[in-house]
């Protein structure tokens, strides 16, 4: 991912800020909720919100409903940085779908979607019958 955005341009960009910029991304959320969402501690998240705010990426803004909240948005740069990450994303998709096989890999984002869902605490989806 990091290689992907660093081709693209966006070789300020380090490792760990990927966590405030991977899906679902942080536009709207208050750095407390992507905390909670990434399971960071809320200092974490604030000094890399902070530091991806100075690269350009995203700003502070306040939250109409709570005066002493802000909510966070996406830069333009932020937006493109998002757009490379997401082509990225496919580009890999497709090398491993053509090394393991459509079926298999298709396999293989649904038990990674399962996975996902119990480890968030939802119920597992019913296994499919073959």
């Amino acid at each position: 991912m990091l290689d992907g955005l660093h081709a693209a341009g966006f070789d300020d960009l380090t490792s760990a800020h990927l966590n405030i910029l991977l899906y679902p991304g942080p536009e709207g959320q208050r750095p407390t909720d992507l905390a909670d969402q990434r399971q960071m501690s809320r200092q974490a998240v604030n000094y890399l919100v902070s530091q991806v705010e100075q690269l350009g990426y995203l700003e502070r803004r306040d939250d109409p409903g709570d005066q002493r909240s802000k909510r966070l948005a996406l830069t333009a740069r932020g937006r493109a940085a998002g757009n490379a990450i997401r082509s990225t994303v496919v580009e890999l998709e497709r090398e491993w779908s053509e090394r393991m096989g459509a079926e298999r890999f298709d396999e293989l984002k649904r038990l990674l979607a399962e996975l996902g869902e119990v480890s968030a605490g939802s119920a597992p989806a019913a296994p499919r019958r073959s």
